[in-house]
C-alpha cells in the first residue's frame, strides 16, 4: 500500500495501543488509511481469496 507516513506522535500513538506492544521496525511503515477505502481492500482481498479457492 501507498500513502503518507504518519507524524511522529501519530506513529507513537499506534506503536503505544499496537496488539504487537512495540515499535514498528525500521524497514515497515505505518500508513494512515481513509475509512472509506476499507470496503474496497475488502472487496479486493475477498476477489484474491475467491481466485485462490477455484
Amino acid at each position: 500500500m501507498q500513502g503518507w507516513k504518519p507524524s511522529t506522535e501519530t506513529q507513537a500513538e499506534c506503536e503505544a495501543s499496537s496488539p504487537a506492544n512495540g515499535s514498528v521496525p525500521d524497514s515497515e511503515a505505518i500508513v494512515r488509511i481513509p475509512a472509506r477505502m476499507i470496503p474496497m481492500i475488502r472487496e479486493a482481498c475477498d476477489a484474491v481469496e475467491r481466485a485462490q479457492l477455484r
